[in-house]
């Protein structure tokens, strides 16, 4: 039986995790992964997947421990892969480069793979333990594991909203609630994701361009538009990143507009309406999850804020609170819609509070 983890054991995955996290976003349709190679309490190796097609975090760490590699510990965030694809699979790298011990946070959840490298592993001589910093192990490939059972992209729900929970005052602006290292932190997160997500509101009120931090990244840019009523002229259909901008409409939408929408290159998809003649939530995670999108990072309105959280598609949901304060009743709320009853209200479960610059970044999940 493996022996149970000590604290070398976490120092060395959390290490592990913390590389990981640099390849995230950039691994599609992979998810990212970290490894350290340690022996005798020394870092002999490290590295982490930077690229789909490039070589695994096993094997850059194998690589750069060399010799010193044999008998040592092998911290993988992830079950190493066993089956060949664009590289080969890390357990045979493992094998060959006489490793005596191998620490994982968590399995591979892709069904078909769950256990294989595991079993192969074991099978060969090789110590494995599992489930050392799990959690955020898990977390670190969420987006994955949410597409590759469900095929459907992994949902970050984000609202930018003052004290008393509304986005924009009764003439409807909004520039700007939050403050600019909340702004810069929103920008980083778009270099994780695969896509960013508006309302044709959001479009024709704040004209944003939706660009990540880093324009090395080129997440799609989506707008959700039932009929047609986005400004052609919008910096998302005009810019230079036009040809990564997603229009996804429904039938009301005019083909004339589609053909203006088409004009620089950005791609038009009609998807089935819901009950309320708007385009189906359900529809366009299936299209986005069939392109290979694993995360989407939602910005707004709250229409769409209470279409995501009313139907469950909300995997995870930042609020960023400004401490303003507009009231009235024209200022709009961060959810919009009728509401539920305090007996129906969705729950959730709060995962932390961070203060940036002078507003606090609440996050939270579904219970």
């Amino acid at each position: 039986m493996p022996h149970a983890s000590t604290s070398s054991d976490e120092k060395w995955m959390r290490r592990a995790i913390e590389l990981a996290w640099r390849g995230a976003g950039g691994t599609r349709p992979n998810p990212p992964v970290g490894c350290v190679v340690a022996h005798r309490s020394r870092r002999v190796g490290e590295g982490y997947h930077r690229r789909a097609g490039g070589p695994h975090a096993e094997v850059l760490a194998l690589r750069q421990a060399g010799a010193r590699a044999r008998d040592a510990t092998a911290y993988v965030t992830l079950e190493p892969c066993s089956t060949w694809g664009r590289t080969g699979p890390c357990t045979a790298a493992i094998l060959k480069n006489g490793i005596r011990r191998v620490v994982i946070a968590c399995r591979d959840p892709n069904p078909r793979h769950a256990g294989r490298g595991v079993r192969r592993l074991r099978a060969r001589g090789i110590e494995v333990l599992e489930g050392v910093c799990a959690e955020e192990g898990n977390r670190l490939i969420r987006p994955f594991a949410r597409w590759i059972v469900t095929g459907r992209p992994f949902v970050t729900l984000k609202m930018a909203m003052t004290l008393d929970g509304r986005i924009a005052d009764a003439r409807g602006e909004s520039r700007w609630i939050t403050g600019a290292r909340a702004r810069a932190r929103v920008k980083s997160l778009r270099n994780r994701v695969d896509a960013v997500m508006v309302g044709s509101g959001t479009v024709r009120a704040d004209d944003p361009s939706l660009l990540p931090a880093s324009v090395r990244r080129k997440p799609w840019r989506v707008i959700l538009d039932s009929a047609g009523r986005t400004p052609a002229g919008a910096k998302l259909l005009t810019d230079s990143f036009a040809d990564r901008t997603l229009v996804i409409t429904t039938s009301r939408c005019p083909a004339r507009k589609v053909r203006r929408y088409e004009r620089n290159g950005s791609t038009v998809v009609r998807v089935g309406a819901d009950r309320r003649g708007r385009v189906g939530l359900g529809n366009v995670l299936r299209v986005l999850g069939g392109m290979g999108v694993l995360h989407v990072l939602c910005e707004g309105g709250g229409e769409m804020a209470a279409g995501l959280i009313r139907d469950g598609l909300a995997d995870e949901l930042l609020f960023f609170v400004a401490p303003k304060v507009l009231g009235g009743r024209a200022a709009a709320p961060v959810v919009w819609g009728t509401g539920w009853t305090l007996a129906k209200a969705p729950e959730l479960r709060f995962l932390g509070c961070e203060r940036v610059g002078d507003d606090i970044l609440l996050r939270a999940e579904p219970r």
